[in-house]
């Protein structure tokens, strides 16, 4: 069986944010042997175990490398906010983008949400996802730049604010 990943490779998990796979193990689960990829997410101390064979079907992918995050953040400076459509809309449009678990598309979702944020209070539901795609992308910049998550949160508001 060749590994798409190897022990120790700092990977992104779209909806769950970067983590670095710990182990691979074979586990029994339901009856049925699998090997598994043990991802431990150093943001919120957690633990996921993903089947192998379905590594790349969830989209799982290795985290950008540190020209691609410094393009990305140049976001945060050349966006233009884009005229406002329906909530609905947005957050459809917006939870798609996350699922990509592109880096590109994920920082386009916290850079929308926080502009809009500034001029008209978000809902619920988009409050909800801008926490989450913000998280998301601090796990990211937190291993590329080898931050801690304070650290993570700190160099993102100076990116956006500045």
């Amino acid at each position: 069986m060749d590994f798409l990943f190897q022990v120790g490779d700092k990977v992104v998990y779209p909806m769950h944010g970067a983590g670095v796979i710990e182990a691979i193990e074979e586990k029994e689960i339901l009856g049925e042997k699998q090997q598994y990829y043990i991802i431990k997410m150093p943001i919120g101390n957690m633990k996921l175990l993903v089947p192998m064979e379905k590594a790349s079907n969830v989209g799982i992918r290795l985290v950008v490398d540190m020209l691609t995050l410094e393009n990305t953040l140049l976001i945060f400076h050349d966006r233009e906010l884009e005229k406002l459509l329906p909530w609905n809309q947005r957050y459809r449009i917006n939870m798609d983008k996350i699922r990509t678990g592109d880096i590109q598309e994920g920082a386009e979702v916290v850079c929308d949400l926080m502009r809009m944020n500034e001029t008209k209070r978000l809902n619920t539901s988009e409050k909800r996802m801008l926490d989450n795609a913000k998280d998301i992308l601090i796990s990211e910049l937190a291993l590329v730049k080898g931050f801690t998550e304070n650290q993570a949160i700190d160099f993102l508001n100076e990116e956006v604010y500045n």
